[in-house]
C-alpha cells in the first residue's frame, strides 16, 4: 500500500505562520509523524508541498501511474478555490483524504466551502498535525477491509 500526501501553498511556513492557529510544529515535523505512522503500518508513502497549484495538479494527475493507492491532500487556500485539484483528484479514482490543520468551518466564511470535501471518503479538520496520523490510518483502514 502506497500513499501520496500533499500540502498545499503556505503549508513550507509551518512553525511560523499563524502558530495560534497551526501550533509550533514545522511541516517537517509532520512528515517525521507520517512516516513514522506509515512504517507502524506498512504503508509506504511520499510526502510533498507545492506553492504552485499545477504543480499540485500534475502530481495528482500522475498518482496512478506512480502507483498510489490513495491521495491524501491539505490543499490548504486551494481548498476553497481550485476546481482544478478537485477535477484532477475526480479523474484519477483513487480514494482521498482531506486533511486540515484547523478546522477551516470554524474560521472565516470563504474557508467553509472546500472543493475536495465532495470527492473525499475521509475528513479530518481541526486535530493539528495529529490529522495526518489519525488519516493515514483510517485510510489503511478502509483499503484493507
Amino acid at each position: 500500500m502506497k500513499f501520496l500526501i500533499l500540502n498545499g501553498p503556505n503549508l513550507n511556513m509551518l512553525g511560523q505562520r499563524e502558530p495560534e492557529i497551526y501550533g509550533s510544529q514545522t511541516l517537517g515535523d509532520i512528515e517525521n509523524l507520517c512516516r513514522e505512522q506509515a512504517a507502524s503500518l506498512s504503508v509506504g508513502l511520499d510526502f510533498r508541498q507545492s506553492n504552485h497549484e499545477g504543480e499540485l495538479v500534475e502530481w495528482i494527475q500522475s498518482a496512478p501511474k506512480d502507483g498510489f493507492d490513495a491521495i491524501l491532500i491539505n490543499a490548504a487556500a486551494y481548498t476553497h478555490t481550485s476546481v482544478a485539484i478537485h477535477d484532477a483528484l475526480k479523474l484519477t479514482g483513487l480514494p482521498v483524504a482531506e486533511i486540515h490543520i484547523s478546522n477551516p468551518k470554524e474560521r472565516e466564511s470563504f474557508r467553509h466551502h472546500s472543493y475536495i470535501e465532495p470527492l473525499a471518503c475521509i475528513h479530518i479538520a481541526g486535530d493539528g498535525p495529529q490529522g495526518y496520523s489519525k488519516a493515514i490510518q483510517m485510510m489503511q483502514n478502509k483499503l484493507s477491509t
